[in-house]
């Protein structure tokens, strides 16, 4: 006779997430592998989900409503089961990060949480060796639907140069992490500036520290060209020249002071905006 786990729905948005499942499977008359083969998985994942020892991904969950005829009921529960996943912590921050209507965020290690790519972030979420990998990387793509919205906010991202030069991940991971900083040139909402790690004056490199320089949304062009494999740098065209040429905006102290008008978007509104310096 199987032992089958007894849930508890109340104890968390993941335990009431697979009694569910469970119970709509059952009522549908189907066992754990005929309802993987509907969605495409195995019944093993199906009954991991159940039991709360796998986190349900969004695409795992519009699999199950289209399977089930849910009227995309775990498509909505989803969310509150990937919330979940995130470090105590952090909710407050998620939570304003999810009602913004401006986020500004200056990371000096790191690419900003909602840029990353889900292989880059894996390898940043990995070094912490968390007991859920797969569900904190869940959680962390989760986060970045705020910006494929239909109003999403308008997002300023300033990275130290720095972070495009640490191999997070090994080459093929920072290649794939580059390209989508990039795509992002194609983004309304969202502007990536780079804090140089020097100076250049003239066409020379000082060993003065760098001011905050805009390279109009990284834009891959004749100008921009990727070394060694995964290391940006900016051509040589000069300031509002139309090529992607560095125009210097303002110097620290402070990225707060940056607020302006940003790429033709309109100016930003006080109320929901969010400053952030934290590595997320």
């Amino acid at each position: 006779m199987a032992n089958i786990q007894k849930l508890d729905p109340d104890a968390s948005p993941l335990d009431f997430y697979g009694g569910e499942l469970r119970r709509l499977r059952e009522a549908a008359r189907l066992t754990q592998p005929q309802l993987g083969d509907m969605i495409y998985c195995t019944g093993s994942l199906i009954g991991q989900v159940e039991t709360t020892k796998k986190i349900p991904t969004r695409d795992f969950s519009e699999r199950v409503d289209a399977a089930l005829r849910t009227d995309g009921m775990f498509s909505r529960l989803v969310g509150l089961v990937l919330r979940s996943q995130l470090p105590p912590w952090f909710l407050e921050y998620a939570d304003m990060e999810r009602k913004a209507t401006y986020i500004s965020t200056y990371q000096a290690q790191l690419v900003y949480g909602l840029l990353q790519t889900e292989e880059y972030a894996r390898a940043v979420l990995a070094t912490g060796m968390p007991e859920d990998l797969d569900g904190m990387l869940a959680a962390r793509m989760e986060r970045q639907r705020v910006l494929r919205k239909k109003n999403p906010p308008l997002a300023l991202v300033i990275l130290d140069e720095a972070v495009l030069y640490r191999p997070i991940g090994g080459e093929a991971v920072m290649r794939a992490q580059l390209q989508k900083l990039l795509d992002f040139a194609h983004h309304r909402w969202v502007r990536i500036q780079v804090c140089l790690l020097y100076t250049q004056v003239r066409g020379r490199r000082t060993r003065e520290p760098g001011r905050f320089v805009q390279r109009p949304a990284l834009r891959q062009r004749p100008g921009h060209r990727l070394h060694r494999g995964h290391h940006l740098r900016p051509h040589d065209g000069q300031p509002g020249d139309g090529q992607g040429g560095l125009a210097p905006i303002r110097s620290p102290p402070g990225h707060r002071t940056l607020r302006r008008e940003i790429g033709g978007a309109d100016q930003p509104r006080d109320e929901g905006a969010l400053w952030s310096t934290a590595l997320t």
